[in-house]
């Protein structure tokens, strides 16, 4: 069985492991002078209070003007295309190629009952998918180490830490298993669809669901965000207006961790809205944001900023539980798609 299994696999193996291989050369080649450039910046040895901040922001600021953005983005996107292809390639046509072609009645008819035969190759290939992608994501992480030391890479007034949730699934346990899971969702599928390209579709389009929907329906609400208010006088000439008028105070106190909300707030507790009428206080004040006037302004607002997040420190342990959410839910496809199989009428 394990043979048979591993001669129908091979092709769809090789034809992954090789751009995954063209991928770690490149980011083996290039990590030393990444680790390089951290260690030329002093962020090894970032001891004097109030340096650290001027050496991060050089850092981060030659690692922008440098090749390494190509291997930041292109390692993380392939964390993400990874499970979107196992699922796709490996799992949809695990099963849906034998009901398709109509050679399960030659399959199940030999001493291997029709059990055993799904369990070897879920367990052989799901195993395999779920190795190759904690090989994967040691690498990424590993290069991207000292980016995600210094904060994240910096995109506009915000950076993209390992916590970011564009990143998290990019790192640490999470790719295991949202391999493992999309491996199963492609059985599943091939199962019920019983063609291949129906079978494939589907899976994609739920793993598309699933990584817009773990972000902001999941991970949050793992563990109970803190949250930190505190007074702030909002500077223009840093800070952020959005378009409806909310001002987003930057901040730089909370290395590493996930900012879910930032708010800048009132004393009565709503949400400060700057004025947008012509001729008000507020566009007097702060023609030329720059202007000391601006800043007094913002003083006599008595604002305050709000922040829920998660600090750094739980990194780990969400990591762990969206990992161990994502491979019961695997387990129990396998579990459905068995069953399926046990009880499958032509």
């Amino acid at each position: 069985m394990i043979w048979l299994t591993w001669r129908q696999f091979r092709v769809q193996a090789l034809t992954l492991l090789i751009p995954l291989a063209a991928l770690a050369v490149a980011l083996i080649w290039t990590e030393p002078g990444l680790a390089h450039l951290y260690a030329a910046k002093g962020l090894n040895r970032c001891a004097v209070p109030g340096d650290c901040g001027q050496r991060t922001t050089a850092f981060l600021a030659a690692v922008q003007a440098s090749k390494y953005p190509l291997g930041y983005f292109v390692g993380s996107a392939a964390l993400y295309l990874f499970p979107a292809v196992i699922g796709a390639f490996w799992g949809a046509p695990l099963i849906a190629r034998e009901l398709e072609a109509g050679t399960f009645r030659l399959t199940w008819n030999q001493s291997v009952t029709r059990t055993r035969w799904t369990l070897v190759k879920l367990a052989l290939i799901g195993l395999t998918a779920m190795a190759i992608a904690a090989l994967a994501s040691l690498l990424v992480s590993w290069w991207a180490a000292p980016v995600d030391a210094a904060g994240g890479f910096p995109l506009g007034h915000t950076q993209l830490g390992r916590f970011s949730p564009q990143v998290f699934a990019a790192r640490g346990l999470v790719p295991i298993g949202f391999a493992a899971l999309t491996f199963t969702i492609g059985v599943l599928a091939g199962v019920l669809a019983r063609k291949i390209i129906p079978a494939m579709a589907i899976t994609l389009v739920l793993f598309a669901g699933l990584v817009y929907a773990l972000p902001v329906f999941v991970l949050p609400h793992l563990a109970t965000p803190v949250t930190q208010v505190a007074p702030v006088t909002p500077d223009l000439t840093r800070d952020q207006v959005l378009p409806s008028g909310e001002v987003i105070v930057a901040d730089n106190s909370l290395p590493g961790a996930w900012i879910i909300s930032n708010q800048t707030i009132t004393p009565s507790g709503q949400v400060f809205i700057v004025p947008q009428s012509s001729g008000s206080a507020f566009e007097s004040a702060c023609a030329n944001p720059a202007q000391a006037e601006c800043t007094a302004w913002f003083a006599g607002q008595h604002l305050r900023r709000q922040i829920s997040y998660q600090p750094a420190s739980r990194f780990w342990q969400l990591q762990a539980e969206e990992t161990g959410i994502l491979l019961a839910i695997s387990l129990a496809l396998a579990g459905a798609a068995t069953w399926k199989i046990r009880h499958y009428h032509p």
